[in-house]
């Protein structure tokens, strides 16, 4: 096997935010947990700013941009701690418009999340205004299928959606994953997303479209967006996320710096004090998944 370089742990982003020009930070398990904010996370993408690093907040968030600066505002987020939005559900969105799995869609996921159908971006309403409509049907008469989550995330499981699945796999339908993530922490509970679904989906030999992390989509988007925002091209970007195969993932394979969360989705893998993860056990684990972030720090700070 091929020698894993060693993380670099840190105990704050100033110790390194210098190097870079700007950050690709995700949100839940870095900023917020989807019921509050971090405030040192908050005060470390502030610190970052003051220091002319350009903060584009990265997120699997099925919803658009819109939706989420929103969700931001109402969990107390200040705008001095951010530059830009991008999120999964704003790639995906393109590829919804470009007819990825047809015109006429069915839909799996809650009523928050429609959003993802009539509110788009600047750059992406154009598109929308030039396309003919996108109709949300039902299943039997569906020339795809669109997934942004669960019906109800805090009580579903993928299990609850056999049925529908299997139907769509023997329609030959193809799956437009608004988000690839598989869980994430709602407070203190931990919550299935879509791409949890999709993974059934493919289990069962169906095939999923994913735009969001760790695939290129999210990140052509948030480089145009930031070249539009900041005027300068191949500027150096750290990531900075808790999730090893979406953050992490993601930026090697977009041969950036990143930055991994240990107290994040992975923190018992490293002991039992989140605040202090042992790094023997990092580094081994790190290894034993075949990443290699060039930083870890506990928590954003």
């Amino acid at each position: 096997m091929t020698a894993i370089p060693n993380t670099r742990l840190i105990s704050a982003l100033d110790e390194i935010a210098g190097q870079y020009d700007a950050v690709f930070c995700d949100l839940w398990g870095c900023l917020h947990n989807g019921v509050f904010a971090f405030p040192a996370a908050v005060k470390a993408l502030q610190s970052a700013r003051r220091r002319g690093v350009t903060v584009v907040l990265l997120t699997n968030s099925p919803r658009p941009q819109a939706s989420v600066i929103a969700q931001l505002d109402k969990l107390e987020v200040p705008r001095d701690a951010w530059d830009l939005v991008v999120t999964s559900g704003d790639a995906a969105q393109f590829g919804l418009l470009s007819g990825a799995v047809g015109r006429k869609v069915y839909h799996i996921g809650a009523e928050k999340d429609l959003a993802f159908f009539d509110t788009f971006a600047d750059d992406l309403a154009a598109l929308a205004a030039s396309q003919p409509a996108i109709s949300r049907v039902p299943l039997a008469e569906a020339e795809g299928i669109v997934c942004t989550g669960l019906r109800d995330d805090m009580s579903e499981t993928p299990a609850d959606y056999r049925a529908e699945l299997l139907l769509g796999k023997t329609m030959g339908l193809k799956m437009l994953c608004a988000n690839p993530d598989i869980m994430v922490d709602w407070g203190d509970k931990r919550i299935f997303c879509a791409g949890a679904l999709a993974e059934a989906y493919e289990q069962d030999g169906a095939e999923a479209l994913y735009f969001g992390k760790p695939h290129p989509p999210i990140y052509d988007l948030a480089r145009r967006r930031l070249a539009a925002a900041d005027g300068r091209e191949n500027l150096s970007v750290l990531c900075i996320g808790d999730g090893i195969n979406t953050d992490i993932l993601g930026a090697a394979g977009e041969g950036l710096d990143a930055l991994f969360i240990t107290g994040g989705l992975h923190t018992e893998e490293f002991g039992t004090d989140p605040a202090q993860p042992e790094e023997a056990r990092l580094q081994s684990w790190l290894g034993q998944m075949g990443r290699a972030p060039r930083w870890s720090i506990p928590f954003l700070a």
